[in-house]
């Protein structure tokens, strides 16, 4: 009874099995290519998608480049100096006697600031000039006996030259003596006073400043691409801290090198201060206006690529795009100069400049 029960079972799944595969076969002839066609028009379908989207044209805004007026500024920081200043050092070391200025004062060119001890050199002067006297006298005798032969041609030189001495060693002494006295090399106003009556000074020892305020100096740098442009006699305006004037002075020197850190050129401007309201050391925020240029070139800021070496932007040629190398100038808030490299007429692509590649064709959805 077991034996027939397992053959039973057995012979259910055979044909079991055997059903399945005859279901699989029917099912295969009946669409034998249904699924290589249907995998096949897929690609295609993927592939005809992707042609397509490579084809199609980005849309891109564009700006036709037309001469415009440009007013070129140029602004730096600057810095005023005095016309004229000196540090008053003696040129000799001696006992101050007396000081004869008072501190912050205007004085004259040549007024006697502060007198030293010479006492000393007046004596000597004296003394001289008495051994002077003497030798004169000497050689007054000398050369009346020469006259009867009873001295020789040379004693009498000898004389002479003792003569001839003295008077040097008087001069010396007199210049010596001008040391003493401290005056004004030209004319200003005088700093705080660093020593007393009865100080010992030597020539390293700082006694006031002198400094000429009217007029006075203004010194800033330019970038090295404007060094042809400014010239001599341009005028220059510029405004302190504190003070809501705008004074304005003149360009009168321009340093012939360009400093190699800053890659800028120095320039000087004389600044007339009648009033005095200007003082040396202030900090000045300058402007100097080049010359009109009527025909400048002027872009949207956002149309420049800028890279590790060059500047870049994008123009239309012939509908498809190209890479241009460009220099710049001057900006202001929207626009930037182009000083080389594009021309009155050229089309600039302003977006969709990421996408774009050399030789790429785009559609234009906005020109100005």
């Amino acid at each position: 009874m077991r034996n027939k029960t397992t053959r039973i079972v057995l012979l259910f799944l055979v044909l079991a099995v055997a059903g399945f595969f005859i279901y699989k076969l029917t099912a295969k002839s009946n669409n034998p290519k249904e699924p290589e066609t249907a995998s096949r028009g897929g690609n295609a379908g993927s592939a005809a998608a992707a042609r397509g989207g490579a084809g199609r044209p980005i849309m891109v805004d564009a700006y036709v480049i037309a001469p415009v007026k440009l007013d070129e500024n140029i602004e730096a920081s600057g810095t005023l100096q005095s016309n004229e200043e000196v540090e008053l050092k003696p040129e000799i070391t001696g006992r101050i006697t007396k000081i004869f200025f008072k501190e912050g004062a205007k004085v004259s060119k040549g007024t006697l600031l502060i007198k030293l001890y010479d006492g000393d050199i007046l004596a000597q002067i004296h003394k001289l000039e008495l051994q002077r006297q003497l030798a004169k006298t000497t050689l007054s005798r000398q050369q009346q006996l020469l006259k009867i032969n009873g001295i020789s041609q040379q004693d009498v030189d000898v004389t002479a030259n003792q003569v001839s001495a003295y008077g040097a060693d008087i001069e010396f002494n007199r210049a010596q003596l001008q040391k003493t006295e401290i005056r004004a090399p030209f004319s200003g106003t005088l700093g705080l006073r660093n020593v007393s009556e009865g100080a010992i000074v030597s020539p390293t020892t700082i006694m006031t400043t002198l400094q000429q305020l009217d007029p006075l100096k203004i010194d800033f740098a330019s970038p090295e691409k404007y060094r042809n442009a400014i010239r001599k006699g341009d005028p220059v305006t510029f405004t302190v801290a504190g003070d809501t004037v705008k004074y304005r002075g003149n360009i009168y020197a321009i340093d012939p090198k360009i400093d190699l850190a800053t890659r800028s050129v120095k320039i000087r401007a004389i600044v007339p201060n009648p009033s005095g309201r200007l003082f040396p050391g202030s900090f000045a925020k300058t402007t100097i206006q080049l010359k009109d240029n009527p025909n400048a070139i002027m872009i949207p800021s956002q149309a420049v690529i800028p890279g590790t070496r060059f500047k870049t932007v994008i123009v239309a040629d012939s509908g498809k795009a190209k890479i241009v190398n460009v220099e710049t100038g001057i900006r202001d808030e929207n626009r930037v100069q182009i000083t080389n490299g594009l021309q009155v007429g050229d089309t600039v692509i302003t977006t969709g400049i990421l996408q774009l590649k050399p030789g790429m064709p785009f559609k234009y959805n906005k020109v100005q």
